[in-house]
């Protein structure tokens, strides 16, 4: 379907927008998408030269392979594609042959579910695996943190978040995905004096541990605020501001949903607003962050139930935030003013609750029913070049893109395409 209201004016009004947010990706091409949400961690990719013009069996497949239940991210370095699933009690981290999607190596390792886990939707990995430079940084749904090394899958260091640090047990399973900070891995966890813990990479030692903040699902980000570099989480009932080098905390705001689900990514402008998104009675919220010596200031700009992210990634493209709204209900597809909390557009049956990424001007849609979209963003909705149904099963895992090669996974299927 395609939305066409409006489209030539729209169009033109984002040229200038988009070109702008493509120019801060030039010269990069080839980057790596090494961890949850790529180079930037932001869902948005520097590849360029992306077809729009599918056949109707989708883009060329370059391999697809089976692969264990998941809905454990995608991450790629070099020649190598990581990812975790589950077999029978245990856990699988799988390294493939970016080519060919050969299995490399895997390491396997019993993975009892904790207590209170909730299995409606499957006891399976949910979180992204991270790349260094010798070594791959995974957390299991039971919180079972391995540090691998890159290149034969040997186990270096590993921690189990709950029975070291009593880390919250999430009705759905540990989801968060670990953000390097220079030589610490930053990880949220929720125990006392242990809501997020900076690991040493080297050797898994604990650098900090501060905070009785409880984990909810969302992953640990970093942001520069007039010139401080901060990590912003999204815990059960606050979103946060840390320093990374010491774990003080800057700052907080409440940001509590029922049944405790705080999941989506919260998504940062150049213009210090912090987008925060969440389904379940809540919706979003605007946060304008600004420095006042050694203290920042959050202003809550806006706030609406309108807009409500339930899991899945939300781009900035402009002033517009495009993502998927709703939880267990009717899904539209949105966008949201970042400065003002104004609508832009909701619209229905464009695509079912769908992940996303934004490259080459253009936004990439793998909705839940697997089908797989390609289109252009524009302020009153989204202009659909292409569609195709790829997938069969439940497709929550958001795709990966390294140059004009697409790794998108169900929860039984890996593929590798080619958007050239």
């Amino acid at each position: 379907m395609v939305q066409e209201k409006s489209a030539k004016r729209t169009r033109a009004a984002l040229v200038a927008v988009i070109a702008g947010v493509l120019s801060l990706g030039a010269g990069t091409a080839h980057a790596q998408w090494a961890q949850l949400g790529g180079p930037n961690r932001d869902f948005t990719s520097p590849s360029r030269g992306l077809a729009t013009d599918w056949p109707n069996d989708g883009p060329k497949s370059i391999w697809s392979r089976a692969l264990g239940k998941a809905y454990s991210g995608i991450a790629v370095d070099r020649d190598t594609v990581y990812t975790m699933y589950r077999t029978g009690d245990s856990e699988v981290v799988v390294a493939l042959d970016a080519d060919t999607g050969a299995t490399k190596w895997e390491h396997t390792y019993a993975a009892a579910p904790f207590k209170g886990l909730d299995d409606g939707y499957g006891i399976a990995p949910r979180s992204t695996p991270l790349v260094l430079a010798d070594r791959l940084i995974t957390i299991g749904i039971s919180a079972q943190m391995l540090c691998l090394d890159i290149a034969s899958g040997k186990v270096l260091w590993s921690h189990d978040l709950v029975k070291e640090y009593d880390a919250t047990r999430p009705r759905w399973g540990y989801a968060s995905s670990a953000l390097a900070y220079k030589g610490s891995i930053i990880v949220p966890v929720g125990g006392k004096d242990h809501g997020v813990i900076a690991f040493d990479a080297k050797d898994g030692s604990v650098v900090w541990s501060r905070h009785d903040f409880p984990n909810a699902y969302s992953s640990p980000m970093l942001i520069d605020v007039d010139g401080q570099e901060q990590i912003v989480v999204l815990m059960e009932s606050a979103v946060v501001g840390l320093d990374p080098a010491k774990g003080d905390l800057l700052w907080s705001h409440p940001h509590k949903t029922d049944y405790d689900v705080n999941a989506a990514q919260p998504v940062w402008g150049d213009d210090n607003i912090l987008f925060v998104s969440s389904a379940y009675g809540t919706g979003s919220r605007g946060l304008r962050l600004t420095r006042s010596g050694d203290r920042t200031d959050v202003a809550e700009v806006w706030t609406q139930k309108k807009m409500k992210v339930h899991f899945g990634s939300a781009i900035r493209i402009g002033d517009l935030i495009y993502a998927s709204s709703g939880d267990n209900g009717p899904v539209f597809f949105s966008a949201v003013n970042a400065k003002t909390g104004e609508l832009a557009f909701r619209h229905r049956k464009l695509v079912a609750k769908a992940q996303l990424l934004y490259a080459d001007g253009k936004l990439i849609i793998l909705d839940e029913d697997g089908h797989l979209a390609i289109a252009t963003p524009l302020s009153d909705g989204i202009e659909i070049h292409a569609k195709a149904e790829l997938l069969d099963k439940v497709a929550w895992t958001a795709p990966a893109l390294v140059g004009k090669r697409l790794y998108i996974r169900d929860n039984g299927k890996i593929m590798a395409l080619d958007l050239g």
